[in-house]
């Protein structure tokens, strides 16, 4: 059995190395100011000429997980155009007033297109989460939660977030782990039935932003993911 490994990529150049490293998918972010912001269409459309993978684009305008009704519109706008500019998905995660999934602005961006979607760490800020992850499993197109069971990372949540997988395998076929993952996590996820990972800092030199993503850490990703999953049922 093959797990996903996604990488965060910043530009063309993240996504071929990415893909030269092994990587399944690329989350595209167009800065790293506030946690991520969304990209312009336009380098949208210089990752996919750059690569085959799967493209999903970051859809995220302010700090937090806080929206209103004037940048629902530009939210949905976006979407549409990382779509036509050849997104195969779309990453995104918003809280309502209350700390709980807002499903309402989900559903009003849901409504313009046919793409799959990745909840972004929304899940690790609500007040309630399993209420959270209740309210994700009535939203349609949901394939994956990126998340590090708690709103710091993988370090501090990666208990809640084994407990979770184990107890509800809707809920496990839906996360994709990420938030400082580190080797050592990846045996403890996967054998609690987590079959998807995202890299963020780790597919770089010394884990710095300043380098771009290197193919051959990605590679050794790839392969310690794999052997972890290579002897699970299919």
């Amino acid at each position: 059995m093959t797990a996903l490994l996604e990488v965060l990529a910043l530009h063309a150049a993240d996504a071929q190395r990415a893909e030269d490293g092994g990587a399944d998918r690329v989350q595209l972010v167009g800065s790293l100011v506030d946690a991520g912001r969304s990209p312009e269409p336009a380098l949208v459309e210089k990752v996919r000429d750059a690569t085959s993978l799967e493209v999903r684009v970051l859809l995220r305008l302010r700090d937090g997980f806080g929206t209103d009704g004037g940048e629902v519109t530009r939210l949905r706008g976006l979407a549409a155009s990382y779509a036509a500019a050849g997104a195969d998905g779309i990453v995104m995660g918003f809280l309502n007033g209350q700390g709980d999934i807002d499903a309402e602005v989900l559903g009003a961006i849901l409504a313009d297109g046919d793409w799959p979607w990745t909840c972004h760490r929304a899940v690790d800020h609500a007040l309630d989460s399993d209420r959270a992850w209740r309210t994700l499993h009535t939203l349609p197109r949901l394939d994956q939660v990126l998340t590090a069971g708690s709103a710091r990372d993988l370090e501090h949540g990666l208990d809640d977030l084994i407990a979770r997988a184990r107890s509800d395998a809707r809920s496990a076929a839906l996360i994709c782990a990420g938030g400082n993952l580190l080797p050592e996590h990846v045996p403890w996820l996967v054998r609690a039935g987590v079959r998807s990972f995202h890299l963020t800092s780790a597919a770089r030199p010394l884990g710095s932003w300043k380098a771009y993503v290197d193919a051959a850490l990605v590679g050794t990703w790839r392969t310690l993911i794999d052997a972890e999953t290579r002897h699970l049922p299919r």
